[in-house]
């Protein structure tokens, strides 16, 4: 008896999660200004070129794809101190943060294919806009806290959770292009996993904070399924606020994701990757997904490539309530014993 009892209540989360009406508006964001690296700009219509919107159709999900940003060429763009391209990336966000209040407007779960991780400035400004409070989940082997003092780099792409930030404000300088973005993320509902290479000054702002990490460390430590559901809990003891997914394929190993930028060995397996996605969203709360650095031109074959991007399409898949093992078509009942 216990195990039909067991089936009904399966059919009914099953039922539960299918009635949830998903949908996704797809924005793409093909810029690169954020890092050195050409061909980064290429993601958004290779992740598209994968077949992610059939995929996403075929699976029941509504999708209306809203193209991709037109970013203004920036030319006089002189580092300001050491940061770089400042305002290309500024203005490359106001777009974004304008397009995805767009799609929440709409309704949709945003869905931002990237471009760099510098764009998570506008995407998750554009999210609060619309939506208020965030909960965010920063997916990356890199912490992406840097402040413009710290960074070593310049590179804004390592530096878009500082800007986002209210604890950080007065770390931030005045910089052009960028007086349209307000702080709108506190720190105690920020949760990172899959961290490997953290800079000292990132290290000391995460600790000042108390910022939650799961580093690869913690991962290995406690399995991904513990490390999600604690994840979930510490988040929802804050109330349940919309979850913010900002994913960086480099977040994977580069065995399975090698066409990225900054890619750091010792990284979440395909599994591990995948369960997150699942897991996030079977919590009913993910509205909004950003999936950036894909780079192709990172690749030494074509096989470097396709894994990269089939590996990108299997994560948002799987944002939309994708699991393993296929979906259940909804009127398919066991009979009761």
């Amino acid at each position: 008896m216990r195990s039909a009892r067991t089936l009904q209540s399966l059919n009914h989360v099953h039922h539960h999660h299918h009635h949830h009406g998903r949908s996704a508006g797809i924005i793409g964001a093909p810029f690169s200004r954020g890092q050195p690296r050409g061909g980064v700009e290429r993601g958004p219509d290779l992740i598209r070129a994968a077949g992610l919107l059939n995929r996403l159709h075929e699976q029941g999900c509504a999708v209306k794809d809203y193209g991709n940003v037109a970013f203004e060429d920036v030319v006089q763009d002189e580092p300001v101190g050491l940061v770089k391209r400042v305002r290309a990336v500024g203005s490359a966000n106001q777009r974004l943060s304008e397009a995805v209040q767009a799609v929440k407007r709409d309704g949709h779960t945003s869905v931002m294919l990237g471009g760099d991780h510098s764009l998570a400035i506008g995407s998750i400004h554009g999210h609060s806009a619309a939506v208020g409070d965030l909960s965010v989940v920063w997916v990356d082997a890199h912490a992406d806290i840097n402040t413009p003092l710290s960074s070593y780099t310049g590179n804004i792409h390592g530096q878009p959770m500082s800007y986002l930030l209210h604890e950080l404000h007065t770390k931030i300088p005045v910089l052009p292009n960028f007086s349209w973005l307000k702080p709108c993320v506190w720190a105690k509902d920020l949760v990172y996993v899959g961290l490997r290479d953290v800079d000292p000054a990132e290290h000391y702002i995460l600790k000042l904070l108390g910022v939650k990490v799961f580093s690869m460390s913690e991962v290995d430590q406690l399995g991904v399924s513990r490390v999600m559901e604690e994840t979930c809990d510490y988040l929802s003891a804050r109330g349940k606020k919309p979850i913010h997914l900002s994913y960086d394929i480099d977040a994977i190993d580069p065995s399975v994701t090698p066409v990225t930028g900054t890619p750091v060995a010792g990284g979440l397996t395909y599994r591990e990757g995948v369960y997150i996605a699942e897991h996030l969203s079977q919590t009913g709360l993910l509205s909004a997904v950003d999936l950036v650095e894909v780079n192709p031109l990172r690749g030494q074959t074509e096989e470097d490539v396709r894994s990269t991007v089939s590996t990108a399409v299997e994560l948002l898949l799987a944002c939309f309530g994708r699991l393993r093992g296929g979906n259940h078509p909804l009127d398919y009942r066991l009979p009761e014993p």
